[in-house]
């Protein structure tokens, strides 16, 4: 492997790390804050690419198409919480995972009614739809360092919510301790709502930045979801920052697991074991860290 082969496949497992940060992060802060098992939360991502898609299409601008997906995606959490979640909060996780896994057969029957079930693509807009050369032959796509800078940015405004502002302080004291918080007079439920669309609003926009560089089709979050469990275990439960190192472990470790031959006995064994890395890491970090790398001993 050449130097630009391995700094495109560098790029790519970071461009990966980061979208995928950015749809476990959610889960992360609805999973380790509120409690709440969200097996649905793949679903969203889903949703997400469909909206950039068919808002796209109605609206002829990906520009216009984000922020009215994005208002879109918190409606939707801010109802959900209203109408089903915040009766979960008392109950056994068994319930949540049910309740959840139902959403996720809602979702699929009313994607198919609404778009049906073709797979589709989306265009990369017009003005980072280039690339910039590497090489004689090589390029790298503007739209993927877009995607990047945008998860970075998303992951800055993230910690700066939760570690400098007053919303912060409440979020993490009513992980802590609800009851207290409730007791000091504040809303811990109208909290809860915020971060519960927060969390399904942050899995529809990396599903909508990543519609042009994928296909958008039926089912797309199932994968997604598997590796964002993954994400947690690995970066430790509620961990923002433990999802960041864990989503970037995951991108680089996945990219070249598929791209770097090793040979032993004759056989080339990453790339056919390359579904399998993942895991791999996974089963090496909680053997050294059963908690996750920034999880909190019990």
């Amino acid at each position: 492997m050449d130097i630009h082969t391995f700094l495109i496949q560098l790029l790519n497992g970071v461009q990966y790390g980061l979208l995928l940060f950015l749809v476990s992060s959610g889960l992360t802060l609805v999973f380790g804050i509120m409690g709440i098992i969200n097996v649905a939360h793949g679903s969203f991502y889903m949703i997400g690419a469909y909206l950039a898609w068919s808002l796209t299409g109605q609206l002829g601008s990906f520009w216009i198409a984000l922020p009215a997906g994005i208002a879109l995606s918190a409606a939707i959490g801010l109802a959900l919480e209203a109408l089903l979640i915040n009766k979960l909060y008392s109950r056994d996780h068994l319930y949540q995972v049910l309740l959840t896994y139902g959403l996720i057969l809602v979702f699929e029957e009313t994607r198919s009614i609404l778009w049906g079930d073709d797979v589709r693509g989306l265009p990369i807009p017009e003005a980072i739809s280039g690339s910039f050369p590497l090489s004689d032959t090589l390029s790298y796509p503007y739209y993927r360092l877009w995607i990047s800078a945008v998860c970075l940015v998303v992951a800055g405004l993230m910690v700066w919510v939760i570690r400098k502002t007053r919303l912060g302080m409440i979020i993490r004291a009513g992980a802590t301790n609800r009851e207290m918080v409730q007791s000091l007079g504040l809303n811990i439920q109208l909290v809860y709502r915020v971060v519960f669309a927060a969390g399904i609003t942050l899995a529809a926009f990396a599903g909508m930045i990543a519609a042009p560089v994928s296909a958008v089709f039926p089912g797309m979050g199932n994968q997604v979801l598997i590796v964002c469990f993954v994400v947690i275990v690995i970066g430790g439960l509620g961990s923002v920052k433990g999802a960041m190192v864990a989503s970037l472990l995951i991108g680089l470790v996945d990219t070249f697991g598929k791209v770097v031959h090793l040979e032993i006995a004759g056989l080339k064994l990453l790339p056919e074991l390359s579904s399998m890395t993942v895991y791999l890491l996974m089963a090496v970090v909680l053997l050294w860290r059963p908690e996750g790398i920034f999880g909190r001993r019990l």
